[in-house]
């Protein structure tokens, strides 16, 4: 008789006995939906802020920031580089010739969290002349986009969401006095949880005398080359110049380290529980099937297949229960809003995370399966009827 049909055999025999196992059996499937269902529920969170920044702003565009720039608030670029900037070459131009470029302040202003009265802090971004036309997904939903030269602002269709007061018709506090909220705009990224006001009347107010960054669409994708070297190589700017995208990416990168990490490390307790279930789980399946395995030794078949049947329980066992965790974390998770820090975006449960904690549930099973599987192995006939 062959290895593989020895195995195949051995194994549909295990499975058969699971119904007389059937409660010690679920110690497994239970534990591997908990760790599984757990990891999925908070990594969808950090997809969700990962995509979220990825996705943020047009990605035809490039961002200059000061020299040394790691985050965008700290960015300071003086009125007088500015004008260079704008007219860089190797930016796209506007239907009347001119340069699709804007200049943008940014600052937090404080807020209470629309879920516990927590104080937090939502983003106040500015829009100059280029500024909505620099966003093609941009567009108003409710009232009136702010008059350029007013204290007047417009808030992301999501702000309501995970901050008060920041509803059509609300009032915002600035250092200058109220700043009415006259309309409800949606871009599909990141910019729909945030205030937008006219950048000049922003500037004035929160006293900035520089620009936070300069946002410019470019002519062509080969086009970033020359115009990042026309500002780099100038003697009278400091600054650094990035696509979009790889600025997103840049920024969001540590922020989704530190979450992995974090979140790894939970998954690796739950899944060290899980671990000692299921080895206790199966030296229990295996002394219960003492009697079979006597007979099969005694048939002539290898440790080896026996060894592999009682490994292949387990995959089986914590896989059915990485699936239920799953689907469940799916169910509850994927598609749902949520928010964190001044962001508001949407969880994500892909088919990659889930695949992944299908790994994870094997990994489980196959190190809680491989001692008792080894004993099971070694034995002899009269081991096995010792074991009754």
């Amino acid at each position: 008789m062959t290895m593989l049909r020895q195995i195949v055999i051995v194994s549909l025999l295990g499975l058969r006995t699971l119904r007389r196992r059937l409660w010690q059996s679920l110690v497994i499937v239970v534990g591997m939906a908990c760790v599984t269902g757990v990891l999925l529920s908070m990594l969808s969170m950090a997809e969700g802020m990962h995509q979220a920044a990825l996705n943020y702003g047009d990605p035809r565009a490039a961002i200059v920031v000061s020299r040394a720039t790691i985050f965008e608030n700290q960015s300071a670029i003086p009125r007088d580089q500015a004008r260079i900037i704008l007219n860089a070459p190797g930016i796209a131009r506007a239907s009347d010739g001119s340069p699709l470029s804007d200049t943008s302040a940014m600052t937090f202003l404080p807020v209470e969290m629309s879920r516990n009265d927590a104080q937090g802090f939502i983003i106040l971004r500015s829009f100059g002349k280029e500024g909505q036309a620099l966003r093609p997904t941009f567009h108003m939903v409710a009232g009136r986009m702010f008059r350029p030269g007013t204290h007047e602002l417009i808030a992301g269709v999501k702000a309501p969401f995970q901050f008060k007061g920041m509803a059509l018709g609300d009032k915002v506090i600035l250092p200058d006095g109220e700043w009415p909220i006259v309309g409800t705009f949606a871009t599909g990224d990141l910019l729909d949880a945030q205030l937008v006001g006219d950048t000049e009347t922003v500037m004035q107010s929160i006293r900035h005398k520089a620009y936070t960054t300069i946002t410019a669409r470019l002519a062509s994708p080969s086009a970033f080359a020359a115009f990042r070297t026309a500002l780099t190589t100038n003697p009278l700017l400091a600054v650094d110049v990035m696509r979009l995208p790889d600025w997103n990416a840049m920024t969001s990168a540590d922020t989704s380290a530190f979450f992995h990490l974090a979140i790894y490390g939970i998954g690796v307790i739950l899944a060290i529980g899980a671990l000692f279930g299921c080895f206790n789980t199966m030296y229990a399946a295996v002394e219960s099937r003492s009697n079979e395995i006597a007979t099969l030794r005694a048939l002539g078949y290898g440790g080896f297949a026996i060894a592999v049947s009682i490994l292949l329980e387990a995959a089986i066992l914590s896989v059915a229960g990485g699936l239920i965790g799953a689907s469940i974390a799916w169910t509850l998770f994927d598609g749902v809003q949520s928010g964190f820090g001044s962001d508001v975006f949407t969880l994500i449960v892909s088919p990659a995370m889930i695949a992944t904690a299908i790994l994870w549930a094997i990994a489980v099973a196959l190190l809680g399966g491989i001692l008792p599987s080894i004993q099971a192995a070694r034995w002899t006939v009269s081991d096995a009827l010792r074991a009754r």
